[in-house]
């Protein structure tokens, strides 16, 4: 899903990225509620940052990549925990490309996201190359999502990629021996400054 956000796109840089667990809902400018098996996720793009609210059986938790003022946490090149009953690992990366190289390279994740059905684009008005992108999977039994965050004055792209493994599961390191299924019936939230957007998603659970 390709969106165009109602909102100017502000000089940030990909140094100020930080990476926090567990945070409240932060103004969504566009959000995609997915159903990936038995978990409910919600990606929601906040500017040039995200995110990424997961709702399972065993428990449920957020993953958040902002310019967040005050935070202790830089973005880090690799996380891998235990959370509750949450095997987590996280990694990062941040590309340096030349102008021809980072025009190409974000036509290319732009096109792959946007005609994904679990896939969010959240373009910027004035810049065809500002944009923050988000692709969840569900991989055997597993979660995964993957994020780019483009910054064109600097010609950097910043890459996230998350796994998820639940209890009695194959650990979120372990090669999934499932195919990745995109969601069956994707719901797109748009909002910009409104309350719904600054509210904790519920998920209801179904059948």
């Amino acid at each position: 899903m390709l969106t165009t956000l109602q909102t100017a796109y502000t000089d940030t840089r990909a140094a100020d990225l930080a990476w926090a667990l567990d945070l409240e809902p932060l103004p969504a400018l566009a959000a995609l509620d997915l159903q990936l098996g038995e978990n409910h996720v919600q990606l929601r793009v906040i500017g040039a940052s995200h995110q990424v609210f997961l709702d399972a059986a065993e428990g449920s938790f957020s993953e958040t990549v902002a310019c967040m003022a005050g935070s202790s946490t830089p973005l880090p090149l690799g996380v891998s925990r235990r959370l509750d009953r949450f095997e987590y690992e996280f990694a990062a990366r941040i590309e340096h490309l030349g102008g021809g190289s980072f025009a190409g390279r974000a036509q290319e994740l732009l096109a792959l996201v946007a005609d994904h059905p679990s896939g969010l684009v959240g373009t910027f008005p004035g810049d065809p190359h500002a944009f923050t992108a988000l692709l969840a999977q569900r991989c055997g039994e597993q979660i995964h999502w993957r994020t780019w965050h483009a910054y064109p004055q600097e010609r950097q792209l910043v890459a996230t990629r998350t796994r998820i493994g639940l209890p009695g599961r194959p650990p979120a390191g372990a090669r999934a021996g499932g195919r990745c299924d995109a969601a069956a019936t994707p719901r797109v939230r748009k909002a910009v400054g409104s309350q719904e957007a600054a509210r904790r998603p519920v998920y209801h659970s179904g059948g």
